[in-house]
């Protein structure tokens, strides 16, 4: 592979942060593990009632019912999110079928176990729907063991893409971690309007120069077929993580929908849990698969990439779904060593088809790899070792295959060596002060704009903001805060429609940064932004004590964030008070439990309550 990966002595940060993040976890993660080994006793099928397995056999074909009741071949759940209302799942709709013929040709039986829901933050942005996308992660692990529960499994197949739905079937995945697990992805569309031009668009129908057929007619031009989004948002990182945590056939992630290659990468991944049961060659449960170091591998390759905000908050929920405990710090540790190697949009102006065509996942594996920057020594689906994706995938001779990387960048404005990155460090500040804990993401900033000190201008909504934009209100340098958008609050929905108004103020002279309890995911881009800040001003944060005129002073540098307001006049001002309720017809009200039982943003805000279990 032009290095020996398999010597290079680890980063000793990576050897420090993944041993603190196992001796933090020791208890927690042999209370997961004693459970998975209590699980496993329980074989499959041999222990349900005749009246139970006749119940399970009966929609099955004669054959499937025959090799099921004999035992000794792997039955193999598919769980799915497919739908046709969301183009990067579209292409899933043919998916069992095939996996199911591909298991087939293996000798395993299969069945369609459950469909989770998928929900498109692209759809919802800017509406009160988008208050159910993060709860919709949590209710997706749970749909995913409700098809589970049946006990009739020795593995799953997990069909899923976008922001929450990845991480949804993870977290529920590993709630039958003793069962092996191979991710399925459907590939990105193919390029469109480039996203640069889309996000101009947007800034000028913002600023009113542009007309909503001009816009409507740019979203289409960039949105226009079946497959992923092509900018390196939650979605796609979902998948280069999937990738990084040898979760995936490697080099599977960015390969398009419907073309012989993906084809091939499918049914292998049929191929793989099958050889992964306990009927098979090699054992591999899913729960012992994801331990500290793979943690610690796709945090690296989240830093390295310039990935979402948003796994700040997936990558804590899955690590506490495996017993482990995984912290912000971690994260700021490990960014001071990863350096960024690739510039995807919003980091850059390529699209995830040009960084696939640059080398993609397999080039910020390897070059991780080779600098000690990654732990090597992993199990993976596809074998042991995470050197098997730091290889691209192609057809020779129409059969799957694998190749190695172009030792020299081809693309050089894309994706780097690691001697030479384009900045070096993974873009990750975790921000403290007298308001709390944020995440702040630098990769695509500016330095000019890294240090912002200005007055606060407070706002209870998304909507109230556009509304003082529209009317000229945000004048001279400001801090916008943006509270009452964390998960207690509202379900923290995603805050897009602020960017290509911020953009428009800093483009017009103005320092501006925002400080928010929502978030913005991996399109959070030009404006530096405080996030997923904690406490949130739902439970007690000090933002629920912010006035406009408070001087704020936010520095990535530092990794600062306070307000210039002395500690007893601030602890003596009565919060404020949430001034939304929910919206009417969007089905929020259904979701009353999950707004009281969340948990903080820094430990996956999530509602699933891990300990009751411990």
């Amino acid at each position: 592979m032009g290095r020996d990966l398999e010597v290079t002595m680890l980063h000793v940060v990576i050897e420090q942060v993944t041993a603190a993040l196992e001796q933090r976890s020791a208890a927690r993660r042999k209370r997961y593990l004693e459970r998975l080994r209590r699980a496993a006793e329980r074989e499959p099928r041999r222990k349900l009632g005749c009246s139970n397995l006749a119940h399970a056999l009966a929609a099955q074909a004669d054959d499937a019912r025959l090799i099921m009741t004999q035992g000794g071949a792997p039955h193999i759940a598919i769980v799915s999110s497919y739908n046709d209302l969301l183009s990067a799942h579209a292409p899933l709709r043919e998916y069992p079928e095939r996996l199911k013929t591909a298991l087939a040709r293996v000798g395993a039986t299969s069945q369609f176990a459950a469909g989770v829901p998928a929900m498109c933050d692209g759809i919802t942005q800017g509406e009160a729907g988008m208050q159910l996308s993060l709860f919709s992660r949590d209710l997706i692990a749970q749909a995913t063991a409700i098809g589970l529960t049946h006990a009739i499994f020795d593995g799953g197949l997990y069909l899923g893409v976008c922001d929450k739905i990845v991480p949804g079937l993870l977290i529920g995945a590993l709630t039958f971690g003793h069962l092996p697990a191979v991710f399925v992805p459907a590939g990105p569309m193919h390029s469109g309007l480039a996203n640069k031009e889309k996000a101009a668009i947007r800034q000028r129908f913002v600023r009113g120069e542009a007309s909503r057929d001009e816009l409507l007619a740019a979203e289409q031009a960039a949105y226009h077929q079946d497959g992923t989004c092509t900018f390196y948002g939650t979605a796609n990182t979902n998948q280069l993580l999937m990738e990084a945590m040898g979760l995936h056939v490697p080099g599977s992630a960015f390969v398009h929908p419907h073309t012989p290659l993906r084809e091939a990468i499918t049914d292998e991944a049929a191929r793989l849990v099958a050889r992964n049961s306990r009927q098979g060659e090699r054992y591999l449960a899913l729960g012992e698969q994801i331990d500290a170091r793979v943690l610690v591998n796709a945090v690296a390759a989240l830093l390295a990439s310039g990935g979402s905000t948003n796994h700040g908050l997936h990558l804590p929920a899955i690590a506490r779904a495996a017993g482990y405990e995984l912290t912000w710090e971690d994260f700021a540790e490990l960014s001071r060593v990863v350096p960024l190697l690739a510039r995807v949009y919003p980091n850059g102006a390529a699209d995830v088809n040009q960084f696939q065509a640059a080398g993609g996942p397999a080039w910020i594996i390897r070059e991780l790899l080779g600098a000690g920057l990654m732990h090597a020594d992993v199990p993976t689906v596809a074998g042991q070792g995470l050197q098997d994706y730091a290889r691209e995938p192609w057809l020779e001779e129409g059969r799957l295959a694998w190749r190695e990387l172009p030792q020299a960048s081809p693309a050089p404005d894309i994706v780097r060596r690691v001697e030479q990155p384009f900045v070096a460090d993974g873009g990750f500040v975790l921000l403290r002060g007298n308001l709390g804990r944020a995440m702040l993401k630098t990769s695509a900033v500016d330095p000019a704009h890294w240090r912002v000190r200005a007055p606060a201008r407070v706002f209870d909504s998304q909507e109230a903001v556009q509304a003082a934009y529209a009317g000229g209100e945000l004048t001279g340098d400001l801090v916008l805060v943006v509270r009452f958008q964390g998960p207690r609050a509202n379900g923290m929905p995603e805050l897009h429609k602020l960017m290509p108004l911020l953009a428009n103020l800093q483009q017009a002279g103005q320092q501006v940064a925002l400080v928010t309890d929502g978030r913005l995911s991996g399109a959070s881009g030009l404006v530096p932004g405080a996030l997923h800040l904690t406490p949130e001003a739902a439970r007690g944060g000090m933002l629920a004590k912010l006035r406009d005129g408070d001087w704020i002073e936010l520095d990535a540098r530092q990794s600062v964030l306070r307000v210039e307001v002395e500690e007893g006049v601030l602890q003596a001002r009565e919060a404020a008070v949430a001034s939304h309720g929910l919206a009417a017809g969007f089905g929020l009200e259904l979701f009353a439990a999950q707004r009281q039982l969340v948990g903080p943003a820094d430990q996956g805000a999530t509602a699933l309550l891990w300990d009751s279990l411990e």
